[in-house]
């Protein structure tokens, strides 16, 4: 008996593939998420205030400072030496966390309130996130 070695291939054969042209551009999260990366921060956000708006605790908030603040954007923001996460109403300057939430704080004439950014996307953490992991060390 005789062997005749014969190279074998996978994959279809006769035709070309019709994704052969195909050129899919490397995922980076970079382009999905930031804007402008000169004036973005990441926080990490605490509690459950904000879960009725899609918010959970342990989630990454995307903020950027360069964004003009409208009414009923989710903001990150100092309030008398707090850093909260809110929702902010421009026109009656009024924080609050749920939009049918009747709970909420007027921004008074002697409180000290700076918005560091608006919040332009917020990422789901399904592991813990650890602070060590966010910094730039």
């Amino acid at each position: 008996m005789r062997i005749i070695n014969i190279s074998a291939s996978c994959g279809i054969t006769g035709f070309e593939s019709p994704a052969k042209d195909y050129y899919q551009k490397p995922l980076n999260l970079d382009d999905l998420l930031i804007e402008t990366p000169s004036a973005t921060q990441v926080y990490l956000a605490q509690g459950d205030d904000l879960q009725n708006i899609g918010v959970f605790d342990g989630d990454l908030l995307v903020v950027d400072q360069s964004k003009s603040v409208v009414c009923n954007d989710l903001v990150v923001a100092e309030l008398n030496g707090e850093l909260i996460s809110t929702l902010i109403n421009t026109k009656y300057r009024v924080l609050y966390s749920d939009p049918g939430s009747s709970s909420s704080i007027t921004i008074q004439e002697f409180d000290e309130f700076v918005v560091k950014g608006v919040v332009i996307r917020s990422v789901r953490c399904h592991r813990p996130v650890k602070i060590e992991e966010l910094s730039l060390n």
